[in-house]
């Protein structure tokens, strides 16, 4: 609106100028031409001070909030990962080790999860070669960003190639920073199950896992994705909504609903990402050992804001 106003103030002297008789102008000429000097000496700081607007604000050291007010502004790369380098960049990722979590009973830092080459991060699914020391009958592999990088709003895109298994559930999320589960919420990009033709787009929090409000609104939908070929996954994350994206188009929408519970919304802070191969559990089911090894392959990771 400035830039605007700016404009039009200069067309009018211009008009002003060329509308005067020949004779004003060498009186009033030399005046006129120092306000539309001003006026475009403005305009051009005004133009400097919007581009030197930045994306985000950084949150002890490594946390990006996105600056207010910039929801409808073009995307701008503030993050990214091309696994051009010849091993895991520690300084972005950290590999996760086990837990008691349904997804995390396999999960190890072993390097026989963990390849790369040729540009691209091959997490992978095995059975477990020794279980003279480690009595679990597979291993997976699996990368987050916590405490090394983390935002609040923005769009994620990761490029990746899911190899199918019985009981191979690959998957790709965010998990607050700071936040305990359910109550700081889980944005769950994409999980894929065993030979699907589809993913599975949906968000968790207190409001859908613990007072079941998970069809007010809905809270997760799947989207049809290539088998056995990259796709790109996403979402979109607003102040206001998350949109799921698959290959460049939105799949499923999670809304901020007004007068409901505020755990309906606990997506006003930083979140971290995770990348990881899981194998079995109680909702993918039973692993079948003769379909292993089993690979997630990822090309790359892109933040914007």
């Amino acid at each position: 609106m400035q830039l605007y106003t700016m404009n039009r103030r200069i067309t009018a002297a211009n008009g002003l100028l060329s509308a005067l008789p020949a004779r004003a102008i060498a009186h009033r000429g030399a005046a006129l031409r120092r306000v539309r000097v001003v006026l475009y000496i403005t305009m051009l700081c005004l133009v400097a001070s919007s581009c030197k607007t930045k994306q985000y604000t950084i949150v002890d050291n490594y946390m990006q909030v996105q600056t207010a007010g910039r929801e409808l502004q073009p995307w701008k790369l503030v993050w990214q990962e091309d696994f051009n380098g010849k091993a895991i960049d520690t300084t972005k990722w950290t590999r996760i080790s086990p837990n008691t979590a349904d997804w995390g009973r396999h999960m190890t830092t072993a390097d026989l999860c963990y390849d790369l080459h040729n540009g691209q991060l091959y997490l992978k699914g095995v059975q477990n070669p020794d279980t003279s020391t480690d009595k679990r009958p597979y291993l997976t592999g699996g990368v987050y960003t916590k405490g090394k990088f983390a935002f609040q709003y923005g769009m994620v895109e990761i490029r990746a190639k899911l190899e199918c298994a019985q009981g191979a559930w690959p998957a790709m999320w965010l998990l607050p920073e700071k936040s305990d589960w359910p109550r700081g919420g889980e944005i769950d990009i994409m999980e894929h199950l065993n030979f699907d033709s589809i993913v599975y787009q949906t968000i968790h929090t207190y409001y859908t896992y613990t007072l079941k409000k998970d069809k007010e609104p809905p809270h997760g939908s799947t989207a049809r994705m290539k088998p056995n070929d990259f796709n790109v996954y996403g979402i979109k994350w607003f102040p206001d909504k998350i949109v799921y994206v698959l290959n460049g188009k939105e799949t499923f929408t999670y809304p901020r609903v007004a007068g409901v519970d505020p755990s309906q919304w606990p997506f006003d802070k930083p979140f971290y990402l995770l990348i990881d191969q899981q194998l079995g559990g109680s909702w993918v089911g039973k692993v079948k050992t003769a379909h292993l090894p089993v690979n997630m392959i990822i090309d790359w990771v892109r933040v914007y804001q």
